[in-house]
């Protein structure tokens, strides 16, 4: 299924936001840089003088972040930990280790937090998260329960365990600690993710949770509970509600692709096909590096037998995805057909 949303721990978003993670790449300066840097100079001075005061380092690593020097940041993240490492300097340097990608010394670190924080649980929680990001879900999900044991109100761990069960494919599982997470706080953001579950199992509570969250958008921006009902819909085999849904996405919002992918499927599944055939182009005209797009033309083409505008898509979305071995089975399928 298609989705708009992105998931994310919120243990981390907190110290994501102040780290500056939504900005540009890392930059890749150079150490001197940050001496020569006027807007450092203050700080700079202090810690030539206090060479060993932890706050002065984690400061300084705080502005650079946020300036998206990750990489800089990196180096006085570490410094203040060594010199005090404390849960004050742990927090923000898990962070900064997630934001570079560095797995390994991210998990050392929470390791080792771990042992001497037992009583901290948003570290116990970030070391659950980075364990599942580096495959081991296992581990992370026994880390969660037990988290869960001693503290059964903790719904960012419900929240992140739902998760991780989901992506384990325990359905069943990932609903009753997404609900569980819902119901101890009711934030947009749990609701969602557990309204996505119930629409792709076809419950109808999807509804109720995306009408609940509609109900507290009174500026009336949010996307999300719209798809989140179009799917149901869709899902239900209710296309012309579904349609109507995807359309309110785009009202909301005209540079949604994804809704014009999923009306457009939708008026596929009516047969619809010349309607279809607008509402895939428009997606291709929002975004031209969406395969899915080109796919679903191919499919629309070929389905009004016009063998040289399907196999041109199916084309175009093998440039754009190698391994969309369905748009390569549509190729080998029609160029194996007479004219």
């Amino acid at each position: 299924m298609l989705s708009l949303f992105k998931r994310f721990s919120p243990a981390l978003f907190v110290f994501l936001l102040l780290l500056g993670a939504c900005g540009n790449a890392p930059d890749s300066s150079p150490e001197s840089a940050v001496e020569a840097n006027p807007a450092y100079a203050s700080l700079n001075d202090s810690i030539r003088s206090f060479p060993k005061d932890a706050a002065l380092f984690l400061r300084r690593a705080t502005r650079l972040s946020q300036a998206n020097a990750h990489e800089l940041a990196y180096n006085d993240f570490k410094k203040a930990w060594s010199l005090q490492p404390s849960e004050q300097t742990a927090l923000p340097y898990a962070a900064n280790l997630q934001i570079l990608g560095k797995i390994p010394e991210r998990l050392t670190l929470l390791k080792t937090c771990s042992t001497k924080f037992p009583a901290n649980q948003q570290l116990q929680r970030l070391m659950a998260d980075a364990y599942s990001e580096s495959g081991n879900r296992q581990f992370a999900l026994k880390q969660y329960r037990e988290i869960l044991n001693s503290d059964p109100k903790d719904f960012e761990t419900w929240y992140e365990q739902g998760l991780l069960l989901e992506q384990m494919k325990d359905t069943t599982g990932a609903i009753s600690s997404l609900q569980k997470a819902y119901e101890l706080q009711p934030v947009a953001t749990y609701g969602l993710e557990l309204a996505h579950l119930y629409a792709e199992q076809k419950n109808r509570k999807a509804l109720d949770i995306c009408n609940d969250i509609l109900k507290q958008d009174s500026a009336s921006l949010m996307i999300d509970p719209l798809f989140i009902k179009g799917i149901y819909y869709a899902n239900m085999k209710l296309y012309p509600e579904a349609i109507a849904q995807f359309d309110s996405c785009i009202q909301r919002d005209w540079k949604t692709t994804d809704a014009y992918l999923e009306k457009g499927i939708a008026y596929y599944h009516l047969q619809d096909f010349k309607t279809a055939i607008k509402t895939f182009s428009m997606a291709t005209t929002v975004s031209n590096t969406d395969p899915d797009a080109y796919y679903w033309l191919g499919r629309c083409y070929e389905a009004t037998r016009r063998k040289p505008e399907a196999i041109s898509n199916y084309q175009n979305t093998l440039s754009l995805d190698k391994s969309f071995t369905d748009a390569k089975d549509a190729i080998e399928r029609l160029k194996g057909t007479s004219q």
